[in-house]
């Protein structure tokens, strides 16, 4: 799921925390970042894939701001209003710690919600605000948020205002989310789709997916 330049520009990008602490990504975005994966009518079947195993070395930032180990689902006490399902955190931190053993431990925080849009991710929004309360309760516990993964944006792609203005909402979220966690250069992977079943009933899918491309070029985003 995450190419092997992704993650040597990744770990080059990490100043692992300190032997006490956390290497800290946050996992944010609307259902495909909550995970969907093995759900069916509502339904998750348990299957979990390999790589997406739990590890000891990896741990999870619950709903009630504390740490556990971390286990498909990531998002089960996070995503509540649906059934949470296989997503993408497990298999990124094991490829990571697989590449770079001596990483240490690796703090996933989830804070995904399936069908949001990206203005419900504004500052001073539930989603927001969430996402950065959940964010600094990770660090205080010791540790460094090392990056973001973001997995957003098939719902800005059925309006075509939603559409055009997507990049402009993401860049500004980008940019006050940096702020906010008082971290400039905090990478962002951005992760999307490039097909399925669903693109045809979203008539402006091309034009989101443009603008994360054009981001990602322009700002040198980790993806």
């Amino acid at each position: 799921m995450f190419t092997f330049l992704s993650l040597i520009l990744l770990a080059h990008a990490i100043s692992p925390a300190s032997s006490q602490g956390k290497n800290i990504f946050l996992l944010a975005g609307q259902s495909n970042m909550s995970g969907r994966g093995g759900v069916t009518n509502g339904t998750w079947d348990g299957f979990v894939p390999p790589e997406c195993g739990p590890n000891p070395s990896v741990l999870r930032l619950a709903a009630n701001l504390t740490w556990v180990p971390a286990a498909e689902p990531l998002h089960k006490d996070i995503d509540v209003n649906v059934t949470a399902g296989v997503g993408p955190g497990m298999s990124f931190a094991n490829a990571l710690l697989a590449y770079d053993p001596s990483l240490g431990v690796v703090g996933l925080v989830p804070c995904a919600i399936g069908g949001t849009k990206i203005r419900q991710w504004v500052r001073g929004s539930f989603l927001y605000d969430q996402l950065v309360r959940r964010a600094d309760a990770a660090a205080r516990g010791g540790g460094k948020i090392q990056a973001m993964l973001w997995y957003q944006g098939e719902s800005d792609t059925v309006d075509e205002d939603d559409a055009e203005s997507y990049k402009g909402r993401l860049e500004k979220f980008f940019e006050d989310l940096r702020s906010d966690l008082l971290s400039p250069s905090l990478p962002i992977i951005q992760l999307f789709l490039v097909g399925g079943n669903s693109i045809s009933s979203r008539p402006f899918y091309g034009e989101s997916e443009r603008s994360s491309i054009e981001i990602r070029s322009c700002k040198c985003q980790m993806c």
